[in-house]
């Protein structure tokens, strides 16, 4: 079984076409509110659960009603993914992995629709969606895998205006690499973005604030306009949204390259179990943390790790790495986070503190993928007791 892979691209509808996607994000948006209002009710006065089938039998009727009549105007099968995305939510708050499912908003929320095979047509790399007479304008930055055919299709449109479409496809290139003797640890941090156990240090690009002067004069004019549906307010939104994909898309193509080269590189990858949710809570370091994207960091070496069998070990958030000398193993009393170098008062052995704390990480990781001992396991339920990275609050920048 080869493992499935979304290639996104951007394209530039035509009017029609924007038109039509625009209809279609619309309808979504209402069907998946109509189902979640309705399922809501019907917990809430009758004790009732209502699935998929039920709410799928709902739209049917919607559809039949004067009010509701423009649903047939688009194609009913992103109108039955939302439905289906929709008990996919529930799924997981009844699991404990989510929080309730939230309404849709009409300025906030992702405009999106997704195709089925029965929606679409891809032929000689031509996209044609449901109720569309010519194909989607595509830029094709890079290849499909030779043969691929896409099982679902993902239109979407982001703040600044740009068109994506995404093609989920089975890639025969994501298997298993050779194996590695490689192990790496990997301490996280804002100076550095990252600081291996081998010593390379990672400079932090901080594209955030290179671009902190035009997103705030961006974000002033935005302010001075009146509130509302103006055509001028909403000019000012885009320049907004605009400032903030170009950040976005600079930080995740640097950190693919990253994480790419970690994971060819080395057969097992120590990390550590970082809460980002609280130490988004200081105040003072919440931008930079924010523009570190550690999770987002973490999230593409795990499941780029998956597909080339590489290991990822998170190591439990308590660990005291930082303050744990990694020559012989002594636990020094106490350690001032302004303090960026120390002398371990055991063995005399001068440590720089990431680079200490990254050995560190590496030696407890592959002590629990020998043994399973030596550190506790991480917390992988959301009502787990919330703590601190114990070296979070680094020196203010």
């Amino acid at each position: 079984m080869h493992a499935k892979r979304a290639f996104k691209y951007r394209f530039y509808p035509t009017d029609s076409q924007a038109a039509e996607l625009s209809r279609t994000f619309g309808c979504v948006r209402k069907v998946f509110n109509m189902a979640l209002a309705a399922r809501t009710e019907a917990w809430t006065l009758r004790r009732e659960r209502i699935n998929y089938n039920a709410t799928s039998a709902m739209l049917t009727a919607w559809k039949k009603t004067e009010e509701l009549a423009y649903l047939n105007e688009v194609s009913s099968v992103p109108l039955q993914q939302a439905l289906r995305h929709l008990q996919t939510a529930f799924t997981n708050f009844f699991s404990k992995r989510a929080k309730y499912p939230r309404f849709k908003s009409r300025k906030k929320s992702r405009k999106s629709a997704e195709y089925t095979t029965s929606a679409f047509r891809f032929r000689h790399g031509e996209l044609t969606l449901a109720k569309m007479v010519e194909p989607l304008e595509m830029v094709w930055s890079r290849p499909l895998p030779e043969g691929a055919q896409p099982s679902t299709v993902t239109v979407s449109q982001d703040a600044a205006g740009r068109w994506f479409v995404s093609l989920l496809v089975e890639d025969p290139d994501v298997k298993p690499l050779p194996g590695e003797e490689t192990a790496v640890g990997i301490d996280a941090g804002l100076e550095h973005l990252l600081t291996l156990s081998t010593g390379e240090k990672i400079t932090n690009p901080r594209h955030e604030r290179k671009d902190r002067a035009r997103l705030s004069k961006a974000q002033g004019e935005l302010s001075r306009k009146a509130k509302g549906n103006g055509a001028n307010r909403a000019k000012a939104c885009r320049k907004v949204a605009r400032i903030h994909a170009r950040i976005s898309d600079r930080r995740r193509d640097h950190l693919h390259k990253i994480t790419t080269r970690l994971v060819r590189d080395n057969q097992t990858i120590v990390i550590e179990d970082l809460s980002v949710r609280n130490l988004m809570k200081n105040g003072k370091l919440a931008r930079a943390i924010s523009d570190a994207a550690w999770s987002e960091f973490r999230s593409m070496l795990e499941y780029k790790a998956q597909w080339y069998g590489r290991e990822v070990i998170a190591v439990d958030r308590w660990f005291p790495s930082s303050k744990l000398c990694s020559n012989c193993g002594m636990l020094q009393d106490g350690m001032p986070l302004h303090l960026r170098t120390w002398t371990c008062c055991g063995c005399g052995t001068s440590h720089n503190r990431d680079e200490n704390a990254a050995k560190n990480l590496l030696a407890a990781g592959l002590a629990v993928s020998a043994c399973g001992a030596g550190v506790r396991p991480q917390r992988s339920t959301p009502s787990g007791q919330s703590a601190m990275k114990q070296e979070a609050l680094r020196r203010e920048l």
